[in-house]
């Protein structure tokens, strides 16, 4: 299986983008869904993800702002960012793991960092103040 970010790129700060994630090839057995990003010099980072139910955790730095999403019918996971700020500067990837229930972003991005799963190439946010 193939996962592929889009909808980077760069805004002024206060501004919104949505990233989109498309999945090729098989992915059924991978139950949950996660967003990560690594800034410029600094480790990767988990923000977001769905679990195995669908249900959705945030990282306290983008919550009430960012929405992660996922259109089954379509295996596209999205990525709501609103109300930017200059430190969301940074490659953004999303990923899929097979997780228990319950499981929030930061067990999810442990996965992913273990080498569970598939992990996206990424695609660049700027956001300028």
């Amino acid at each position: 299986a193939r996962l592929e970010e889009s909808g980077g790129g760069s805004v002024q700060a206060g501004g919104s983008l949505r990233l989109s994630c498309g999945v090729t090839g098989t992915t059924y057995k991978y139950n949950c869904w996660a967003w990560l990003r690594q800034p410029p010099g600094k480790e990767r980072e988990g923000i977001a993800a769905l679990d195995s139910d669908g249900s959705p955790s945030y990282a306290a730095s983008v919550k009430g702002r960012f929405t992660v999403s996922r259109d089954g019918a379509n295996n596209t996971l999205y990525l709501q960012l609103n109300s930017l700020k200059s430190e969301a500067t940074a490659m953004y990837f999303c990923a899929t793991v097979l997780c228990h229930n319950d499981a929030d972003f930061e067990v999810v991005a442990r996965l992913v960092h273990a080498g569970s799963g598939y992990l996206g190439k990424g695609t660049k946010v700027t956001v300028s103040s």
